[in-house]
């Protein structure tokens, strides 16, 4: 199913194949069939590995924080088509490997809800998703970006795009005042969403913070774009996830293994103890009998030594 309005709105610079048909069935197959031909990469490498962790770092991460959802698209570094005739430039353009990137859209990072996630999708092609955008976008700023990152794209995002959330972070001085910032489409127009007292942003969209994480990412140690959960806790990636799970299974590992250590330390000394115990009582025993025998002993000698000391003095002496 195909969603008529948007594709109405592009008739007027579609495709010379699309151009001035009606939409008929034959005029939504002409468009699946040239949707078929848009690229899902201009060929174009990215301006240094860096940039492309930082990426992978909010994808995987998100994807982690989302992991029991599948009513939402996450795309990184993808084209997005949002007219007919911007797809037949993209074409034009890199058919020609001399020609600028204009039409050339890709969001460094973005989040469409409320669409079915459960399928990879090589580009977003909004008349294919039933006239959906980005609900969030980040463009990470560089040199050769920030220009267009803070002009005609960002005017693309709020009057044709109409992304709820635009947030900007230079990853390449990412300690510098303002390296992150963030808008929120009110009333039509881009309005700065305030910092916290941390310096982070929230999204209403996403409901997480944005904020800065200094440390080491795949051995690059730097100051990290993240996200952060309501409470203020670090959204882990898959694999931070697992090493945490890890480390904190070791923890109870070894715990369980010393309260065992423990537990079998102290049965020896009970036991240890108990045969001690015993010990004692069969010695006490022992000396209770001797003593017992010591005692008749001494009365029977002391009833021996009377008998002979009558016997000694005679009869008529007791």
């Amino acid at each position: 199913m195909y969603v008529i309005a948007p594709v109405q709105e592009a008739l007027p610079k579609a495709p010379k194949l699309l151009r001035d048909q009606p939409l008929t069935r034959e005029y939504f197959q002409a468009l699946r069939e040239f949707t078929k031909l848009l690229p899902g990469d201009d060929g174009e490498p990215m301006e240094n590995e860096r940039e492309r962790i930082q990426i992978n770092l909010c994808i995987d991460s998100f994807y982690q924080q989302w992991a029991d959802r599948t009513d939402f698209f996450v795309g990184g570094n993808m084209f997005v088509y949002y007219t007919p005739a911007q797809g037949e430039q993209v074409i034009y353009e890199i058919a020609d490997a001399d020609a600028p990137r204009r039409a050339y859209r890709g969001p460094d990072f973005f989040v469409v809800r409320n669409v079915d996630g459960s399928y990879r999708r090589q580009t977003w092609v909004v008349w294919d998703e039933h006239g959906r955008y980005p609900d969030l976008i980040c463009e990470l700023l560089s040199p050769s970006t920030r220009r267009v990152d803070l002009g005609s794209k960002k005017e693309l995002y709020e009057q044709t795009f109409r992304t709820q959330e635009y947030f900007v972070f230079d990853y390449m001085h990412p300690t510098v005042r303002g390296a992150l910032r963030g808008w929120r489409l009110l009333g039509g127009r881009y309005q700065p969403i305030a910092p916290d007292e941390r310096g982070w942003l929230w999204s209403e969209q996403v409901e997480l913070w944005l904020g800065k994480w200094t440390g080491v990412y795949q051995r690059d140690m730097t100051t990290w774009l993240r996200f952060y959960t309501p409470d203020g806790d670090l959204v882990l990636t898959p694999d931070e996830a697992a090493t945490r799970r890890a480390a904190a299974e070791a923890v109870a590992r070894r715990a369980a293994e010393e309260n065992a250590a423990a537990e079998a330390s102290a049965r020896r000394a009970a036991e240890e103890n108990a045969v001690a115990e015993a010990v004692a009582r069969r010695a006490a025993e022992e000396n209770a009998a001797a003593e017992a025998a010591a005692r008749r002993a001494a009365e029977e000698e002391v009833e021996r030594l009377r008998t002979e000391l009558v016997r000694l003095r005679g009869p008529d002496k007791v």
